[in-house]
């Protein structure tokens, strides 16, 4: 059974979210602050967090940068009344996995989450093939693990499927909408520049020079390309 962790202080979409959920058969544990999501968080093996921004005590991205250091391959989802670009970015490069907008359809959360849940599916079932190897870099994406010469870099389970995809492909380009069909899946209907996040996540932690990238380039005016 996966389970969900749904934080959101207020109680009526907190249950009606919950009561749904559960319906589809997840495991739902819920929280009102973000000081009690850390805690379940703790003591659960939580694989999918809905993860509002303003909450009570500490807030939203707080939350998420915390569960990151505690935990890298669980998958988070910021669900947020904020509409601001610098939001969904700055949640997104903390960590965040995929970023929903209030009002939502329940049908549209539930697309995300299986969505996200194949993400994590996919990781697993190519890593049976072996650790991927490329210059510098060894990928086990099974295990959310990256290592560079030896030491190791933590990364998402998105993270981790973007560069399996990539380094599977190296020197071989692809525009963002090829990208997103072949790891957020065909019919993700979020914003496509998760994309350009991720890229951009993905750069402060394998390049020296994140703004003159060695081996996650753009080709400019098409898209990326993993270098070797």
């Amino acid at each position: 059974m996966r389970t969900i962790l749904v934080v959101e202080d207020e109680l009526s979409i907190r249950s009606f979210v919950c009561l749904n959920l559960r319906k589809k058969g997840y495991e739902v544990f819920e929280a009102e602050t973000g000081e009690d999501a850390l805690l379940v968080f703790k003591s659960q093996a939580i694989h999918v967090v809905l993860l509002d921004i303003m909450l009570p005590g500490i807030d939203g991205f707080t939350v998420c940068d915390e569960m990151r250091k505690l935990n890298p391959t669980a998958g988070i989802i910021m669900l947020t009344a904020r509409t601001q670009d610098e939001d969904k970015v700055k949640g997104l490069l903390l960590g965040a996995d995929d970023y929903l907008t209030k009002p939502f359809q329940m049908s549209e959360l539930e697309a995300r989450i299986l969505s996200l849940l194949r993400r994590l599916s996919l990781v697993a079932e190519k890593d049976m093939a072996g650790v991927l190897i490329s210059g510098p870099f060894s990928l086990n994406s099974l295990r959310n693990q990256l290592t560079n010469a030896g030491l190791e870099i933590k990364i998402t389970p998105t993270e981790a499927c973007l560069l399996q995809f990539l380094i599977s492909n190296k020197n071989k380009g692809f525009t963002r909408d090829e990208i997103l069909d072949q790891v957020w899946g065909t019919n993700y209907s979020g914003d496509p520049k998760v994309v350009d996040v991720n890229i951009r996540r993905i750069r402060t932690k394998v390049e020296s020079d994140p703004k003159n990238p060695r081996y996650l380039c753009t080709e400019w005016g098409y898209g990326y390309v993993w270098k070797e």
